[in-house]
């Protein structure tokens, strides 16, 4: 069983489905709420664990009841937690996700214990056991740092940058990762100011597919079409998806139909994550 560590935020998430948004001094009326374990990091590496991958979490939360509960969720998706840091001084991060009809969401997010790890939380024989490493949002001096000790150990890194790729100085940690996952917005902006030749760019272009740019070289998938009823966590089923294909020896083309098929699946389901199956997707691509 391959084993993939990712790093970066587990949060507790407040998603909250509204008709339409308000316009400055109006309300509108929630038509649901939902409550439960989010963070980029904790979404693939859930996603991971539901693919038969052994996955592993390094991020942190407070050591209140919403930090508990995030990770016993994982840990009982068979996650390991362990290296998950407790801390006594923030609180858990909460993140609002306000989702409208068609899909599309709004993030408002309090500051908390989502980025109290540090790149020493993870040993040298843990990573040196990972056949992947996988980055996403997270302080950019610790993601730099875990991905210059990975390389030093021969172990694969990607990272998902996130929406906020423009504001956290992340440059030093984008030059020295294998693959780079990216959605249109997010690669306008770093291959505006980065040189990003040696990276694999992994691009997330939603209901159009994906590409990987290697160099010169493109492969593509078109993607597939469906209802979207909740977008958040997509690009993190996705990413879980890609990862566990090609950990499984999969093709580029492979890893960007199961990572498309995963994207989907999630959009189609309330929340930021859903249960994936091979069986499910298998029949999702038509195989």
């Amino acid at each position: 069983m391959p084993r993939v560590i990712c790093a970066g935020h587990l949060n507790w998430d407040v998603t909250l489905r509204v008709d339409a948004l308000p316009s400055p001094d109006g309300e509108v009326t929630v038509d649901s709420r939902r409550r439960g374990g989010g963070g980029s990091a904790a979404n693939v590496a859930n996603g991971l664990s539901d693919l038969d991958v052994d996955a592993f979490l390094l991020g942190s939360v407070g050591e209140d009841e919403h930090g508990y509960v995030a990770r016993d969720e994982l840990a009982e998706n068979g996650v390991d937690v362990s290296n998950v840091v407790v801390t006594g001084e923030l609180e858990t991060t909460t993140k609002y996700i306000v989702v409208e009809p068609s899909g599309e969401v709004m993030v408002l997010g309090c500051p908390g214990a989502n980025e109290a790890f540090a790149a020493t939380d993870l040993s040298d024989s843990e990573l040196a056991a990972a056949d992947h490493l996988h980055l996403t949002s997270q302080e950019p001096e610790t993601a730099r740092r875990l991905a210059e000790r990975a390389r030093e150990l021969d172990v694969p890194v990607s990272f998902d940058p996130g929406r906020r790729i423009d504001d956290r100085g992340y440059g030093p940690a984008l030059t020295t990762v294998d693959y780079l996952f990216l959605n249109d917005r997010e690669a306008a902006l770093a291959l505006d100011a980065f040189d990003l030749a040696e990276q694999t760019l992994v691009l997330k272009h939603g209901p159009e597919g994906a590409e990987i740019r290697r160099g010169d070289e493109r492969t593509a998938h078109p993607g597939y079409p469906i209802d979207a009823v909740d977008t958040t966590g997509a690009g993190d089923a996705f990413a879980a998806g890609f990862i566990a294909a090609l950990a499984d020896g999969g093709s580029d083309q492979r890893a960007l139909a199961v990572g498309n098929a995963c994207g989907a699946l999630a959009s189609k389901v309330p929340g930021a994550r859903t249960a994936l199956t091979w069986e499910e997707i298998r029949a999702f691509i038509g195989e």
